[in-house]
């Protein structure tokens, strides 16, 4: 059975731009300039049945801030019709290097979140979107914590040696 390469997702299809089968495309990122200019391959990727198309990009162009992209075989407005909702996505190991002291969330998965004094609270499962903040997700036995994603809470991420310390107010462990 072959390996499948995890993909991190640039770019959502919105809907069709024009008349010759471009999308106008939501950016995922926040290097989109940088991430869309010169890309030539990708896949067409619907996450919930995790089904792969590898495509290639054959023209890409920026109304403003927003990617507007043809693939290749794409040539009509319907044709671009039946791709909104698709995620553009990239093996991950040609994500973007991260700005010093940033990372992707991937690159923490799994990752061990521990109190300042070394008590292991969980897992790093994920980031979900708050009102003023991301919250992240800690695993712990069957419960999920979600940790606001602070620097008052957050006090270091190492990503080389997959560690989290948190100093949570009293209570929030208990929700």
């Amino acid at each position: 059975m072959a390996v499948v390469e995890p993909l991190v997702a640039v770019g959502e299809i919105l809907k069709p731009h024009g008349l010759q089968g471009d999308v106008k495309v939501r950016s995922l990122t926040d290097q989109t300039r940088r991430r869309f200019e010169g890309l030539a391959h990708c896949f067409l990727w619907d996450p919930g049945s995790d089904r792969r198309e590898p495509c290639r990009i054959v023209s890409c162009r920026f109304d403003g801030e927003v990617p507007l992209v043809r693939f290749e075989g794409i040539e009509s407005p319907e044709a671009a019709r039946a791709l909104s909702g698709r995620l553009i996505a990239l093996d991950r190991s040609q994500a973007l290097p991260t700005p010093e002291g940033s990372f992707y969330p991937w690159q923490l998965e799994g990752a061990r979140v521990e109190m300042p004094d070394g008590r292991v609270v969980g897992s790093f499962r994920g980031v979900e979107s708050g009102g003023a903040q991301d919250l992240w997700i800690v695993a712990d036995q069957g419960r999920e914590h979600l940790i606001p994603a602070v620097a008052e809470i957050v006090l270091d991420v190492n990503v080389a040696e997959r560690r989290i310390v948190i100093d949570p107010p009293e209570g929030l462990l208990d929700l």
